[in-house]
């Protein structure tokens, strides 16, 4: 019998009707938890685009988070020649938030020529924050309310909000409240030198208080993975993402030209191919001197911006439109923000094989986060172990063995670069691009998030798909 006939999903065309069941869209042959859900239908990925990633304080730094969120909808309105009247709502992931445009989905949508009349809303998921956008998209259309959405997300690392400290806040507070000259100049009078201390924003669990690089070192510690793997996938990361970038591979991306730039901006800047011997010169980045996780083997702070075109396949039909895949499953999954922070592909990945009744050996394209080579690679180990899976996942047997020949063959975001916002589009992308181009029928997406939290997509290629 073959994997088709397996599964139940011989020509997932036009004809497939789709059952919506906690997460999860498939034909009603999947054998699927069934529900009564009169709204259900087929979700299809059209296209998705973003802009180059570049490393923070780079090229991009004399922006606004919403001037790059702005790009990435205007170059996925362009590559569409999108009628901006089709789309029925807006959702956006970020992460760390510009005060001044909180909800950024909205002024990204209406400075990217988009209609006042179009609702839109932002949220956040850490990691997997355009993920979650994606997401809450298919449940809005599936629930019938909407047929057209776009979803994205978008990180700024190189202008984050800094704070006063709290004490100089509050006095600051007090200030236009003092109804004479006299008692503001009391207040003021009031500050010490302490309370002019700033407050960074720091990458780190607010439940823990530790940077999830020492989360990443105690993972790769536990689950045995040495500096010398570590340094050696994430060596793979950056010359897989410089064969892919110099193969044309990468035309997710859409030419970014800030204001008084000369030239359009059209690659990522932070895929840098390094021997050997000088990432072993690096020295511990997080837990000294012992430590394994490096500069080289992490994920750098990135900017950059996302955003896809989704919709019913009946609407795509309608347009004329040719999908690139369906969203066919996904499931959340958080554990313990301290000794699990990063292993939420570990449990992602199972949970949301069951849902779309598939084994990790139907699975053609295989496309994973990298926060650290370190947290990637115990990953992988966590889900090769019979006894990781019973005694702690409380399994019958392990996840499986990752085949490496299908595992983010462009690179990932060790190479490419990680705003935080953004990923969850440039995952399911290169996922659907990778399926059309090696000819893959299913691609499955993980991540993992701060907070313990992490993210399985299943998507399948849709049969008119193209490049």
């Amino acid at each position: 019998m073959n994997m088709l006939s397996k599964i139940g999903l011989r020509s997932a065309g036009a004809s497939s009707q789709v059952i919506m069941a906690r997460g999860v869209a498939t034909t009603p042959t999947l054998q699927a938890k069934k529900c009564n859900n009169a709204g259900s239908k087929n979700i299809v990925l059209v296209d998705g685009v973003r802009t180059p990633f570049l490393m923070s304080g780079t090229d991009y730094k004399s922006l606004m988070p919403h001037d790059l969120q702005r790009y990435a909808m205007i170059g996925l309105v362009n590559k569409l020649g999108l009628d901006k009247s089709l789309v029925d709502y807006i959702c956006m992931g970020t992460v760390i938030q510009e005060v001044k445009t909180s909800n950024i989905a909205r002024e990204a949508a209406l400075g990217a020529g988009f209609s006042d009349r179009i609702p839109a809303h932002t949220v956040t998921m850490a990691c997997i924050s355009s993920n979650q956008a994606i997401t809450t998209c298919l449940g809005l259309m599936n629930a019938g309310v909407y047929d057209v959405c776009v979803a994205g997300g978008v990180e700024f690392m190189s202008d984050v909000p800094i704070r006063h400290s709290r004490k100089m806040r509050q006095l600051l507070m007090k200030v236009p409240k003092a109804k004479t000259l006299g008692a503001k100049l009391s207040l003021l009078g009031e500050i010490r030198p302490d309370f002019l201390a700033p407050e960074l924003p720091a990458i780190a669990e607010f439940s823990t208080n530790e940077t999830m690089g020492h989360s990443a070192d105690r993972l790769a510690a536990t689950f045995g993975v040495t500096r010398k793997e570590q340094d050696d996938f994430a060596r793979r990361s950056h010359q897989m993402a410089a064969d892919a970038r110099d193969k044309g591979y990468l035309d997710d991306i859409v030419p970014v030209k800030v204001p008084k730039g000369k030239d359009f901006i059209t690659t990522d800047n932070g895929i840098r191919v390094s021997s050997e011997e000088q990432m072993a010169k690096l020295k511990p980045a997080f837990i000294k001197p012992h430590g394994t996780v490096t500069a080289a083997n992490s994920s750098y702070l990135t900017d950059g911006a996302s955003a896809c075109l989704l919709m019913t396949e009946e609407k795509a039909k309608q347009l004329g439109l040719a999908p690139k895949a369906y969203l066919r499953a996904y499931t959340y999954v958080s554990q313990d923000p301290k000794d699990q922070l990063l292993l939420g592909p570990t449990y992602a990945t199972p949970k949301v094989l069951e849902q779309a009744g598939l084994e990790l050996k139907d699975i053609d394209v295989l496309e994973y986060h990298e926060a650290f080579a370190g947290q990637i690679l115990a990953n992988v180990n966590a889900m090769d172990s019979d006894s990781f899976a019973q005694n702690t996942m409380g399994l019958k047997k392990k996840v499986g063995t990752i085949d490496m020949s299908k595992f983010n063959l462009w690179g990932g975001s060790l190479s490419i670069g990680h705003p935080f916002g953004a990923t969850g589009v440039r995952l399911a992308m290169h996922t659907a691009n990778r399926m059309i181009r090696e000819d893959g029928q299913f691609g499955l997406i993980a991540a993992c998030a701060a907070g313990g939290q992490g993210v399985g997509m299943i998507m399948e290629r849709h049969p008119d798909a193209k490049i």
